[in-house]
C-alpha cells in the first residue's frame, strides 16, 4: 500500500482528500493553495485517516474529522509527484 501526495487545485474549504484506488494505493490530493505549512500538515491528517481505516467506516464523516482534528503524527515518508 502506497500513499500518493499530489497537489492540485480544490475549492477553498478544502485542504485535501483521499481516494483508495483499486491496486490498494491511497492517492491524497492536497490543496495547491494552501499555505506551505498547511502543505505539510494536511497529509498527517489524511494518514490518520488512513490508518484508521475511515473509508470503509459507516460513521459520519464529521465525527471522523474531529476524530483526528489534535492528533498529528510525526512525518511520515511521502511520494511526491508533480500533476
Amino acid at each position: 500500500m502506497d500513499k500518493i501526495v499530489r497537489l492540485i487545485k480544490l475549492p477553498l474549504t478544502v485542504r485535501g482528500t483521499t481516494v483508495p484506488d483499486s491496486d490498494g494505493n491511497y492517492n491524497i490530493y492536497i490543496n495547491r493553495d494552501l499555505s506551505y505549512e498547511m502543505q505539510l500538515k494536511t497529509p498527517q491528517r489524511e494518514i490518520i485517516h488512513i490508518e484508521g481505516n475511515d473509508f470503509y467506516s459507516s460513521t459520519p464523516v464529521a465525527v471522523l474529522e474531529n476524530k483526528v482534528k489534535y492528533k498529528i503524527k510525526p512525518k511520515e515518508e511521502l511520494k511526491w509527484r508533480k500533476c
